[in-house]
């Protein structure tokens, strides 16, 4: 689905999205590789929420909004009512404002930023809320273990920092035969942004910095859920683009989002020279023929279970008793 977004501001400071990765398997009571800067990070969100008592990250909602809408449509297949949701970096919740009754009585959203968590009132949630404030990182210091019944994550796991330990939480969070549903975004997410970033900064000054942090493909997301103990997993991928006048549009709604750069050791400015170079690279690169560009965000989509006695389970190789020749 393609989206076209027309503003009229441009913005002198660089930021752009983060995202992270991870490629081996992370005990959750082990230090984890610090590859975002947390506490920046919610600040960060939490100024992009203050904003205009929330009007202008409002009117950024459209790429979570979006992939919430294809979040649901995987939930709805799921034909099981839930007493409770966990909603994890739940943001303002656009997952969870999509809830209704027949599929849970409640959903307890959590997040670190609590001017995203307390941006909308409760009259827009049809079911019951809860909001909890916490580092997601940390989940089993909020949950008990073997206390879900379903966790889900829309567009938060991009800035955990031991995500495959995040995901071990998750299991042990939830009952035997609980679900854990997610959306984060993968590898290709920005690729226009990021190569003319490079190139200009190549152009300019000499050398590229890392603006835009390590991302997660689909085959490292099925590993990671599989390490972590999940069963009868579910991935796949599919893509949001949207049209914007210039990269200067695109990074103004990337700081409304507060998905500015979070790396630590990041710098904290680029050249305007560079800004400028990094514009015309992107239009002459990627730009559409009406003189839009467009901005890809890549996005994964997981569905993963608590092993249970009571789920079904793959018959042993070789028992099958009708041969497929017969039938094709």
């Amino acid at each position: 689905m393609s989206f076209l977004r027309f503003a009229h501001r441009a913005v002198p400071n660089y930021a752009v999205r983060g995202f992270a990765s991870e490629t081996s398997f992370v005990a959750p009571t082990t230090a984890a590789y610090q590859v975002f800067d947390r506490t920046a990070k919610q600040k960060q969100r939490d100024r992009a929420v203050s904003r205009d008592d929330g009007e202008r990250s409002r009117t950024v909602d459209y790429v979570r909004d979006e992939v919430a809408d294809r979040m649901m449509e995987r939930f709805l297949d799921i034909k099981r009512k839930f007493d409770t949701i966990v909603d994890l970096g739940s943001g303002s919740g656009h997952f969870s404002k999509l809830l209704e009754l027949d599929k849970t009585r409640k959903v307890l959203m959590i997040d670190s930023s609590k001017e995203a968590l307390h941006r909308d009132p409760d009259e827009e949630f049809e079911v019951e809320v809860e909001r909890v404030q916490a580092d997601e990182e940390k989940l089993l210091e909020v949950l008990p273990r073997n206390s879900q019944d379903a966790i889900v994550s829309c567009l938060s796991l991009h800035w955990v920092n031991d995500l495959p330990g995040l995901l071990v939480q998750i299991k042990e969070a939830l009952k035997p035969d609980g679900l854990f549903l997610g959306a984060m975004f993968g590898g290709e997410t920005l690729f226009e942004l990021r190569t003319a970033l490079q190139l200009a900064e190549v152009d300019r000054e000499g050398g590229i910095s890392p603006h835009v942090s390590p991302m997660t493909g689909t085959k490292d997301i099925s590993g990671l859920l599989g390490r972590a103990g999940f069963t009868l997993l579910t991935v796949d991928a599919d893509e949001v683009r949207i049209g914007y006048p210039s990269m200067w549009e695109l990074i103004e709604d990337l700081q409304d989002m507060g998905e500015g750069n979070a790396l630590v050791g990041r710098r904290h400015f680029m050249h305007r020279d560079t800004l400028a170079a990094a514009s015309a690279i992107y239009k002459e690169l990627h730009g559409n023929e009406e003189g839009s560009i467009p901005a890809t965000f890549q996005i994964i989509y997981m569905i993963g279970w608590k092993p249970s006695s009571t789920q079904r389970k793959p018959l042993e190789r070789g028992s099958a008793k009708t041969s497929l020749k017969d039938v094709l």
